[in-house]
């Protein structure tokens, strides 16, 4: 399972099967704890963050985490060692493991043996995508959707010169301004300015925000 395309006798019996079914594992078990842990997230958001966290650089960053490079090295045959450093520190390669390790856990166990395991070696994750990977501007949408109300965005001022302009645009609400953020894009001034109002249209999402990111 641990073997190279690039060791293998035959391509298929390289780990690169076992990844492709491992793919759909890692991803069924992510969505099904995101829609089981955030009942209020649409499922626009709930899919950006099962995005993030199943992409390559979340499965390389699991696999260091659990050594599946050393297992790798630890089934190699003929590789020389310059490449065998290369391919342990890679990270398409140590997703690809990843994925091929769950995949061989779920044809030995089945999914619901395995299930809590894979959300809790990527747990970290999770919480890194909701916290920090964070759509101020979809939030606010929804919440305000919730309050039967909607958002504007109007650009107040924008300076410099071509090549280096900074946006301030304003969040408005029913008329009132409630947010104004700046940045050097007017996505990133209009993100700004939807964080700053939804910390007054739902302060609960960003006390809670903060609470989650804590360190424990």
């Amino acid at each position: 399972m641990f073997t190279h395309a690039s060791w293998a006798a035959e391509r298929a019996l390289s780990y690169e099967r076992h990844e492709f079914l491992g793919d759909s594992v890692l991803e069924l078990a992510i969505a099904h704890e995101l829609f089981d842990r955030y009942p209020d997230f649409s499922e626009g958001r709930l899919a950006k963050i099962r995005s993030h966290v199943v992409s390559r650089a979340s499965c390389a960053v699991v696999a260091r985490d659990l050594g599946l490079g050393l297992r790798l090295a630890d089934n190699a045959t003929d590789a020389q060692p310059e490449e065998l450093e290369r391919l342990t520190r890679n990270r398409n390669v140590l997703a690809a493991l990843l994925e091929a390790a769950l995949a061989a856990l779920f044809l030995e166990h089945g999914f619901a043996p395995i299930e809590r395991a894979v959300v809790d070696a990527f747990s970290g994750r999770i919480e890194y995508a909701r916290t920090s990977h964070v759509d101020h501007k979809t939030e606010l949408q929804e919440a305000l959707a919730r309050q039967g109300r909607q958002v504007n965005y109007t650009v107040l001022e924008v300076e410099g010169p071509p090549h280096d302009r900074r946006f301030t645009c304003a969040a408005v609400i029913e008329g009132e301004q409630l947010g104004v953020g700046s940045g050097r894009s007017k996505k990133a001034a209009e993100q700004d300015a939807a964080k700053e109002a939804l910390a007054k249209v739902d302060p609960d999402v960003t006390a809670g925000r903060s609470v989650d990111a804590s360190p424990s």
